[in-house]
């Protein structure tokens, strides 16, 4: 399935600091901001890596290097029963990290900022969810004036694909349907506009832990 993220839900932003790169140490995150998808073209190279602002130095991760923590706060249990909201949750529950920042919780989303300009064709590069490994559904979804907009959804078959422009920072619902142990898979394409050759990131695998209680 293919989406296009429009304008009016971008939070465009140019992140002044620049993150360090991290040892390749085992991490759980818990709360704070993380941009769980980082973008880089480097080098001739897209690079798919965690931007973890979460502590006082912003610091680039190794994708397996992450363990993301969904705590019993995320948990909802009134989720509208209309048919735009079918797509979450199991049983009216569902825990969600919001794409406003909440206290205690993890404010996570995604950044394109660092693909230079004119490297890929209409400046832009393809997200894909290509696999979901875990007890339920998983689902990235916005949501305005109570509605929401569904950008990525297991439930419905994948792979799912979002095309977004360079300088993108944005932040989004990351949803999980059950508590468990969640396996993520995401890769970043883009076509080059001086040739027309598609690069990507490669598959990147990103481990949530939503817990129950």
């Amino acid at each position: 399935m293919r989406r296009v993220l429009a304008p009016l839900l971008l939070a465009a932003l140019i992140v002044g600091s620049v993150a360090t790169p991290a040892h390749a140490a085992p991490v759980t995150l818990t709360s704070g901001h993380v941009d769980i998808l980082d973008v880089d073209y480097s080098g001739g190279a897209l690079v798919l890596r965690v931007l973890d602002e979460t502590g006082t130095t912003a610091v680039e991760r190794n994708p397996s290097d992450v363990t993301f923590r969904v705590p019993v706060a995320a948990r909802l249990t009134s989720i509208p029963g209309t048919p735009a909201w079918s797509f979450l949750g199991t049983g009216g529950t569902a825990w969600v990290l919001p794409q406003n920042s909440v206290p205690g919780l993890l404010w996570a989303g995604w950044n394109t900022t660092e693909i230079p300009a004119g490297v890929f064709v209409d400046d832009k590069v393809t997200f894909r969810l290509t696999a979901v490994g875990g007890p339920a559904g998983f689902s990235i979804y916005t949501a305005s004036g109570g509605t929401p907009t569904v950008l990525f959804d297991s439930g419905n078959g994948l792979p799912d694909t979002l095309a977004l422009p360079r300088l993108t920072h944005s932040h989004v619902n990351w949803a999980f349907d059950a508590a468990g142990t969640y396996t993520v898979t995401f890769s970043v394409t883009g076509v080059l506009a001086s040739t027309g050759a598609t690069v990507t990131s490669g598959s990147r695998a990103f481990t949530f832990q939503v817990l129950a209680g």
